[in-house]
């Protein structure tokens, strides 16, 4: 299964998500699930790094970190929430039609 773990602060802004595991829907290379969701987290940190100039993730085989720095300015804060949104409500569409392969775990810290 793969989870999903978004942290938010007590202004419900997104500081990371991190992304871990494998669905298991069909055979490496051929599971739409995982690439999917692969998708969505790989265009959020393109789209942190290109659009708001934040390049703060990890990742490697099965697992991806992203952490949004707590000094961001408040106008780029609006642009780094936009983008941040917009894959996690992508992760929680995808968990809604494979709910035996991807659980999303969204929470405030």
């Amino acid at each position: 299964m793969i989870e999903i773990n978004v942290v938010r602060d007590k202004q419900r802004h997104i500081q990371s998500f991190t992304v871990s595991g494998h669905s298991g829907f069909a055979e490496q290379g051929s599971d739409i699930v995982c690439a999917a969701i692969s998708a969505l987290a790989y265009t959020g940190v393109g789209a942190l790094k290109d659009m708001a100039g934040i390049d703060s993730y990890i990742e490697k085989d099965g697992y991806m970190e992203c952490l949004v720095p707590k000094n961001v300015p408040d106008k780029k804060r609006q642009e780094v929430n936009i983008i941040l949104e917009t894959i996690v409500l992508g992760f929680k569409q995808v968990e809604l039609s494979y709910r035996k392969y991807v659980s999303v775990l969204d929470k405030e810290v």
